[in-house]
């Protein structure tokens, strides 16, 4: 039997990083026919689409990024009794090689589902580069299912639904002047000072879904001004990121956040991905739960899961690793985590 921990140290020797995921999507695509020879094999792309076609009662998509974020100290796997560190460990090529073991599984049996593995680009960057945003555009029934399991860092819990995410960018006006004469100006960052002020003072509420807590955020990631050291600044950007709970609709949340900052000259939403609902009591969701008798807790984050449940298809987040340590210099996965998730999948998909 293929082992699990060692698969991922080999996929975690492969640079992928956002926009050269080509390297990787060719091992993936070569493993594939190469061990998984009775699976309908497609690419699109760095997107590579793995099928059972066998009819069978219902479909399950499994979905997996190849991406990983910059190294942190830790390109290259290191492997320390049964522990993996390094770079995409946990988020996600432990997820990965578990798919790839799954796809070898399906291909050798029966199976209860027909099922689907995509193995996908860009999760990590911005969403004109998603290759699930792309396959949904350009081959949609290659993702179409039932249910579909990212196999995100979850530490073996269910993650149900997501928060959805919106950018927002405030510009405050003023008058440039000589530092040493302010007064003949208008400094743009003091304008947007009590507007900074309130963020920081912003408290999120926690909102309930589904019996689960979905904490909300609301912060300032980026502050922009100035030309020079002697110059009163007469323009001020400011981007600010609101997380908030699948307790509304997208429109709503973007009038609720634009509403925030009428204090402001210009107000700009430059980036927005819709909340997903945690879908528990979706009957496929409740079987999963119950095939690994597995705790859930709320998706606090963006994934995936909207992009499905956009398309009236019910999605959860559950795969290897601690979600705490992705994109952290201490990224790691632990073989225990790899074995539970795959055992898990396995039983559900009736291997």
């Amino acid at each position: 039997m293929t082992d699990l921990l060692a698969l991922t140290e080999q996929l975690c020797a492969v640079p992928s990083v956002s926009g050269t995921e080509a390297a990787l999507a060719d091992l993936v695509e070569a493993r594939l026919r190469e061990r998984a020879a009775g699976l309908a094999v497609t690419r699109v792309g760095a997107n590579v689409v793995a099928r059972t076609e066998r009819g069978a009662g219902g479909r399950l998509v499994l979905g997996g990024h190849l991406d990983t974020v910059p190294a942190n100290a830790n390109a290259s796997p290191r492997l320390d009794g049964d522990t993996l560190h390094g770079l995409g460990s946990a988020d996600m090529k432990g997820g990965l090689a578990v798919l790839l073991v799954l796809a070898e599984a399906l291909a050798r049996g029966d199976g209860g589902r027909d099922v689907t593995l995509v193995f996908y680009e860009g999760e990590e960057v911005a969403d004109e580069h998603n290759g699930l945003r792309r396959l949904f555009a350009e081959r949609p029934e290659l993702v179409a299912g039932d249910l579909a399991i990212l196999l995100e860092p979850t530490g073996g819990w269910i993650e149900a639904g997501c928060q959805g995410t919106i950018h927002a960018r405030l510009t405050f006006n003023g008058a440039r002047a000589h530092s040493a004469r302010p007064w003949m100006g208008v400094n743009a960052v003091h304008r947007a000072a009590p507007t900074l002020a309130r963020v920081a003072a912003y408290e999120a509420p926690t909102v309930t879904v589904d019996g689960l807590d979905y904490r909300e955020s609301l912060q300032v990631v980026r502050v922009q001004a100035g030309v020079a050291n002697n110059v009163v600044p007469d323009r001020c950007e400011i981007v600010v990121n609101r997380r908030y709970a699948p307790a509304c609709s997208h429109d709503d949340a973007i009038a609720q956040t634009l509403a925030l900052f009428a204090d402001a000259d210009e107000v700009e939403v430059v980036g927005a991905s819709p909340a997903a609902a945690p879908n528990l009591a979706h009957p496929l969701v409740a079987e999963l739960v119950a095939a690994g008798s597995l705790d859930v807790r709320p998706k606090l984050g963006w994934t995936d899961v909207a992009r499905f449940t956009q398309r009236g298809i019910a999605a959860v987040n559950f795969g290897p690793g601690d979600p705490e340590l992705a994109h952290t210099a201490g990224e790691r996965v632990e073989r225990a985590d790899l074995d539970h998730c795959l055992r898990v999948l396995s039983k559900f998909a009736g291997l």
